[in-house]
Formats: C-alpha cells, structure tokens, sequence
C-alpha cells in the first residue's frame, strides 16, 4: 500500500502516530479518533468545505435503522468530490463511476470513532488505471487530510 509524500513525512516527524492510521489489504484506509462522533461529523463538514469537495450527500445509517426497529451505532457516509479529480479517472476506465463518487465513512466504535475511505490506489488497481497519467498521491493527500482535520 503506497502513501502520500506528505503522509511519510508527517509519520517520520512523529506527527502522526501509527496506531491512529491504518489501511487494509483490501484498500480500506482509517484513521481513529478521540473526538465524540458529533464533533467529528462536523470537523469533517468543515474539512471538505475547506479543501474545496463538493459534498452531494450524506446518509445517516443509524437513523435508517432506527426508522426500521433496527439498532446501529451512530454511522454516516459523506459522499463528496471533485470532478476535476474524478472525472479523469473516469475517462480513463468507466467503471471506476462504481466506486465515485469519493465516499468518507464515520462511525462510532468501541474504540473511538472511526474514518474510513478507499485508497485511490486500490481503486485504481481495481479499475485497471495503471495506464493512465493520474494524480494519484494527491487524491490520497487531500482525503489524507481531510481525515486528519476531522478527527482532530
């Protein structure tokens, strides 16, 4: 699993600490948080605001499940991006449109609160963009920060 430049270096400089940021064989990257979930809901609002990403949508699975005589822990998705970032991909491969719009998952554990996110990387590995002359690591810088903003 590749990181942002940024990433390594906010690691070597002690900034970051590894057991906070994590990412999955299978392209899943986390970041946890001791905020409570509301403060980082809102942290994340304001983290893709000021990075300029187009918030489309959110979707409070807790109150789903709720509405549904169901339980769930507080759960949101925030669904965001930028075409100038997407589009790009898409035009490389199609079916990259499965995994875009960016999607950036909040999540009360028993450990904190949880942010999770695809890896560009993984996804291009999935959609075959090897090919294709992407900005790769600063797709995962800017979703690397916005994490880390909101999780603060």
């Amino acid at each position: 699993m590749r990181f942002s430049p940024l990433f390594g270096m906010a690691m070597a400089c002690g900034l970051l600490s590894p057991s906070l940021f994590a990412a999955n064989d299978n392209g899943i990257e986390h970041l946890m948080s001791q905020s409570d979930f509301d403060t980082v809901v809102e942290q994340l609002n304001a983290a893709l605001e000021e990075k300029g990403l187009n918030l489309m949508a959110t979707v409070d699975h807790a109150e789903n499940a709720t509405n549904n005589d169901l339980e769930l822990p507080p759960t949101t998705t925030f669904i965001f991006g930028n075409p100038k970032a997407g589009t790009p991909m898409m035009q490389c491969q199609g079916s990259v449109a499965l995994d875009l719009p960016q999607k950036m998952v909040v999540r009360e554990t028993g450990e904190g609160v949880r942010i999770e996110w695809n890896d560009p990387h993984y996804l291009a590995e999935r959609h075959g963009l090897q090919e294709c002359d992407l900005p790769l690591d600063n797709i995962s810088g800017a979703l690397n920060a916005v994490a880390e903003s909101a999780a603060q």
